[in-house]
């Protein structure tokens, strides 16, 4: 699978670290128990197109939000991740 980075272009596999899901979203400082769980533990396995996080770790350094079908592996669409480093480094 080859990526298309924005910034330094067309890009091998292996320079790019995965993420996750880019769908979910961190729950308010005061949010139940319930809803805390489900965010850590609950995920969903979609079979199809996704959203997800991805590092170029290889090139430029950027965090990537890419659109990509886990059937076929087709990438549909890569875009900057604004804000994403801070929010994943160390987590």
């Amino acid at each position: 699978m080859r990526i298309v980075c924005p910034f330094c272009g067309e890009r091998e596999l292996g320079e790019f670290t995965y993420l996750g899901d880019a769908k979910p979203v961190r729950p308010a400082a005061n949010a139940s128990e319930d809803e805390v769980f489900d965010y850590v533990y609950l995920r969903d396995n979609v079979a199809g197109e996704t959203s997800e996080h991805w590092y170029h770790a290889g090139g430029c350094r950027a965090w990537l939000k890419i659109t990509r079908n886990t059937l076929t592996h087709e990438i549909s669409s890569v875009e900057p991740a604004a804000g994403v480093g801070a929010a994943k480094v160390g987590a």
